[in-house]
């Protein structure tokens, strides 16, 4: 199964709804609509301006389907010029551009349970096919085994991890790991975090501290400050991300387990009210399932289109 059609498969769950308010061949109502692409968790704002452009495309010919899908993208790409997505040769599963980090270091956040470090793994292994060296700091020490994950899959992928006995200050096995890849020039460490304390300090402190540590090892460091999102959690996840960004400035999302969710549409209030841009989205638990976010592919199999509809 290749990838678009894996994305589309994890969203029907939400596209079930949506896509049947959509269908060719009954009458529309808009108002159904955007009560589906509420129950989605766009949001209420978002989904009424998704509407509002929508009807327009619509009277103007376009499918309700395509209508509401460029209004979705244009949502994901708020700073995109608008443009048509009736491209010539435009096809979904081609090459896809890479995604590129700000700088050498990654911090990734998110409470337990998320799917974080498995998602550093699989990002490991997505930057060490692009050819880059790569290293991990396993700076989750407060949960039981939590380092030692990490350092298995640092084994298996022949990554070096730098991990610290459990109960140990993260910060320092974060200083540490920056240190080494400043030493021996490592295009890339990615810095797993706790997503819950089992002390009395506070999670955000904690992680404000492993990002100024991490600057002070590695100057100008970490440039990119990742959380990994469940889309279980619907909007539950957008106040989440709302806590992280206002303590350690997030710089992007990673959006995990869109296969096991009706809440797919959370992905659009989280680009619209942080304006903080969606990286990588997953679908299943194989490496290749997480993959770079590309907002005309989740747009088109949200509404139900054929990947090469005009």
């Amino acid at each position: 199964m290749g990838w678009f059609d894996r994305l589309k498969e994890g969203l029907r769950g939400t596209r079930a709804n949506l896509g049947s308010e959509l269908t060719a061949g009954r009458t529309l109502d808009w108002d159904e609509v955007e009560f589906s692409l509420v129950a989605a968790d766009v949001g209420a704002a978002a989904a009424a301006a998704i509407v509002a452009e929508a009807k327009e495309a619509h009277e103007r010919g376009d499918t309700p389907q395509a209508a509401v899908r460029q209004a979705l993208v244009d949502r994901l790409e708020p700073n995109r010029m608008r443009q048509s997505l009736r491209r010539v040769g435009f096809e979904l599963g081609g090459t896809q551009k890479p995604v590129e980090p700000s700088g050498h270091v990654i911090m990734m956040v998110g409470v337990n349970g998320v799917g974080k470090t498995t998602s550093i793994a699989k990002l490991g292994q997505y930057y060490q096919a692009l050819g880059r060296s790569v290293s991990f700091a396993a700076g989750d020490t407060f949960r039981a085994a939590g380092s030692e994950q990490l350092g298995v899959w640092g084994e298996r992928l022949n990554i070096p991890t730098q991990t610290g006995a459990q109960g140990s200050d993260p910060g320092a096995v974060a200083f540490e790991a920056a240190q080494a890849r400043a030493a021996e020039a490592r295009d890339l460490l990615i810095v797993d975090t706790a997503g819950r304390l089992h002390t009395q300090h506070n999670l955000m402190q904690e992680l404000v501290k492993i990002k100024r540590v991490i600057g002070k090892a590695d100057e100008g460091e970490p440039k990119d400050i990742w959380l990994v999102l469940d889309a279980v959690t619907g909007q539950n996840g957008l106040n989440q991300a709302k806590r992280f960004h206002d303590a350690v400035g997030l710089t992007g999302v990673i959006v995990t387990k869109l296969d096991g969710t009706a809440k797919g549409g959370i992905l659009v209030p989280i680009v619209q009210e942080l304006g903080v841009p969606i990286k990588f989205v997953g679908v299943g638990e194989s490496a290749d399932d997480l993959q770079p976010f590309d907002p005309v592919a989740y747009a088109t199999a949200l509404v139900g289109l054929d990947p090469q509809a005009a």
